[in-house]
């Protein structure tokens, strides 16, 4: 006959787990702080969640604005009386057309990497009628040959694309005036870097010319895009407030597992049994 187990001094059978190795609800004030910090979190993943929602609306409004800019028919581009109005919202990548003369000696080369390989963007400015200057972008050119080739002598006719300015130089690269070495299309400093007044706050991206002369600037590479990573950004916040939401049950659940045992050894809780 096998004998039954013996308690240990404990008054428990070995094996066995004690009601105080199992650890006791929390207070109150500690049940409150959680809930509260609990319903704080996965509200503010839920309003950025939403608000990533609302930008890309936004960016899907924009791009779509962008494209009716860039397929319209060209109209003249922003004079003077316009120049402070002009911005990236409402008129980065219109349809514009100018006329005037260029003046090749104040060309600028950009450094610029293109579908074409690496090389500079020609900046050339024009000036128009009124007396006023635009910054044309003319096109790409592999190396300086493509000033070599030539500037179109008397009055032109161009149409291309209005770009904003690009102030500071590129990634880790600072414009320097002194020695014509330019990262981005920095409109005021070109400007002062050849003392030429009056000169639009934006500059223009030619359209590619029907027939180059050989080592000439090819024009029409811009590239309109626009980042556009809003989805992935409100799915992860929605995400987050998801899992916020399934720690505090489980955390509520667990809860309700420990204040089981206490409320049994309560003396009401006997009291209602009899």
């Amino acid at each position: 006959m096998m004998s039954q187990p013996r308690p240990g001094k404990t008054g428990r059978a070995p094996g066995t787990v004690s009601r105080d190795a199992v650890p006791g609800p929390r207070g109150t004030a500690m049940r409150t702080a959680l809930a509260v910090l609990a319903v704080i979190v996965f509200a503010g993943f839920c309003a950025l969640g939403t608000w990533q929602v609302m930008r890309l609306q936004w960016k899907l409004d924009l791009i779509e604005r962008v494209e009716q800019r860039v397929h319209a028919p060209a109209t003249a581009a922003p004079g003077p009386a316009r120049w402070a109005s002009v911005t990236q919202q409402t008129d980065e990548y219109r349809h514009v057309r100018l006329s005037g003369t260029y003046l090749p000696i104040f060309n600028a080369l950009v450094q610029a990497t293109t579908e074409l390989g690496s090389g500079f963007w020609l900046l050339t400015p024009l000036r128009q009628a009124d007396g006023t200057i635009v910054l044309v972008n003319r096109g790409f050119v592999k190396d300086r040959k493509g000033i070599a080739a030539g500037t179109p002598a008397g009055p032109v006719t161009v149409e291309g694309l209005l770009r904003m300015t690009e102030p500071r130089g590129g990634f880790l690269r600072e414009n320097d005036a002194a020695r014509q070495l330019w990262y981005s299309r920095d409109v005021a400093a070109i400007a002062a870097s050849n003392m030429l007044t009056n000169v639009a706050p934006y500059f223009v991206d030619a359209a590619r010319a029907q027939e180059n002369a050989p080592d000439a600037p090819v024009g029409g590479l811009t590239v309109v895009s626009f980042h556009n990573s809003h989805l992935v950004y409100a799915l992860t916040w929605y995400a987050l407030a998801l899992m916020v939401a399934g720690i505090s049950w489980w955390i509520v659940r667990e809860e309700r597992r420990r204040r089981a045992p206490v409320a049994a050894n309560s003396p009401l809780y006997h009291a209602g049994q009899d």
